[in-house]
């Protein structure tokens, strides 16, 4: 069964329909992008963005911050694109808007063969102009991998972890390991 085609919408029209859609749909540059056409993803995708949402949960209930597994809206700032990132974690004043959040300071995508070059390419540049953004994890099903950038003063600054390491989450003043991502996923963990 073939996926169905990106559809051209205006953002008021997908705003409108997102709610009542039998599954849910990105929205970039005014064209809409079903996610998962077919129902649910696969077991590994789905226990790494629990591993990372469950291990930061205690400390981002703690610090007044709000962590969403996959089925909050991110509204990128200062363009008409929503996206609906595997784990999202918002630690700014809330700003009311109860559909979408518009202010990550981290931002987390498990990849798929579906959604692998759209992730590292596409919502690269999307999410790493959002200001408030201090980290974009893009994460392996596959293998220990992690893909961790980071906001510097210079820059964004690529990290690759293989097999083991750990990475900062400024916002929580913690670090996530891979241990504790790929608990119970991969062989050896």
């Amino acid at each position: 069964m073939s996926e169905p085609a990106p559809r051209a919408m205006s953002m008021e029209e997908y705003l409108r329909t997102e709610e009542k859609s039998p599954y849910k749909r990105e929205y970039v540059g005014g064209f809409v992008y079903p996610l998962h056409a077919q129902a649910g993803a696969r077991r590994p995708h789905v226990l790494i963005c629990m591993n990372i949402a469950g291990t930061l949960y205690a400390d981002a209930i703690r610090a007044g911050c709000r962590l969403y597994q996959s089925d909050m809206k991110l509204r990128a700032q200062d363009s008409s694109s929503f996206f609906y990132p595997d784990v999202m974690l918002v630690c700014d004043q809330d700003s009311g808007d109860q559909d979408a959040e518009t202010s990550p300071c981290l931002l987390v995508e498990v990849l798929s063969d579906s959604t692998a070059s759209h992730d590292r390419f596409g919502k690269y540049g999307v999410y790493t102009a959002i200001p408030s953004l201090q980290t974009y994890l893009i994460v392996e099903q596959k293998e220990r991998r992690v893909y961790a950038y980071s906001r510097q003063e210079s820059g964004w600054q690529l990290q690759e972890l293989v097999g083991s390491g750990e990475i900062e989450v400024p916002c929580l003043g913690r670090t996530l390991t891979l241990d504790e991502i790929y608990l119970g996923v991969l062989e050896g963990t």
